[in-house]
């Protein structure tokens, strides 16, 4: 390529583009961004109206951005040597995209050249709001009525965690949520799970029916000897509180396990 272009071409996953822009001694490089640009510093403001994240998404929507031009959003800046897209490119690389993203902390993040601390937890606010809409979608509804809504929301409540967490959800006569707490985090081991805590809990809020939950960072969806251990254990506590456990469920990032749809739930 020769050294000093009049004509830039910037090559984009859509479409060819070209703009005159004065590069006078600058060097062509090809970048893994698919943008042809010129050695030093490249700003987002180059690129035509069209191309920009903001532009576009206000002229066709959220919608019509790529994974990468929605965290460039997120982003808002570059750094010196490497642009808002340039950025959101190597947290997608590095967390091995959005899923691996929403597990990530702000101490992985920060390990990502770029990225400081504050632009780290900037990064995981969007992943909290989703986690809060999925909640108060799901307490508005009854188990029985919709019980897959619940799953989902208990997939973004701990199905990224890293580590085991088990909630309990605690249900009124009429399968109405009246609240839910995650109890234990580590392990779903039966010597570590105790359900006197669940059933003091239950007591308190009144509550005469559970779901149990948790999660399998591994993403299997097998039920482990203790995952059943623990469900026989807690159900039989319960009998003698006159409280009756309605399911436990296992849930990662993108699947679940109903105990009851398995009949591994006995409640005579």
């Amino acid at each position: 390529m020769p050294d000093m272009p009049v004509c830039v071409y910037i090559l984009t996953y859509k479409n060819i583009t070209q703009s005159l822009i004065n590069l006078k001694n600058k060097k062509w490089i090809l970048q893994k961004s698919n943008y042809i640009y010129y050695e030093g510093i490249y700003m987002i403001r180059e690129l035509p109206n069209f191309e920009k994240p903001r532009e576009k998404a206000l002229k066709y929507g959220l919608r019509s951005l790529s994974t990468r031009e929605l965290l460039a959003l997120v982003i808002r800046h570059g750094t010196n040597g490497a642009s808002a897209l340039d950025l959101a490119e190597d947290i997608i690389t590095k967390t091995n995209g959005l899923k691996g993203l929403g597990k990530a902390n702000i101490k992985d993040l920060c390990e990502i050249k770029g990225i400081s601390k504050v632009k780290a937890l900037e990064l995981l606010v969007p992943f909290e709001i989703a986690r809060r809409a999925s909640e108060e979608e799901g307490s508005e509804v009854t188990y029985l009525d919709n019980p897959e809504k619940i799953v989902n929301w208990l997939k973004k409540e701990i199905g990224y965690e890293a580590r085991e967490h088990f909630l309990v959800i605690f249900l009124d006569t009429s399968f109405h949520i009246i609240n839910y707490k995650c109890l234990f985090i580590g392990t779903s081991n039966a010597s570590l799970v105790y359900p006197r805590d669940i059933l003091k809990e239950a007591i308190l809020l009144g509550s005469t029916q559970l779901i149990l939950a948790h999660n399998h960072p591994s993403g299997t969806l097998i039920p482990s000897e203790a995952d059943i251990a623990i469900t026989e254990k807690i159900i039989d506590a319960a009998k003698l509180m006159d409280i009756r456990v309605v399911d436990h469920i296992i849930v990662t990032s993108d699947g679940y396990l109903s105990f009851a749809r398995q009949d591994l739930i006995n409640n005579d």
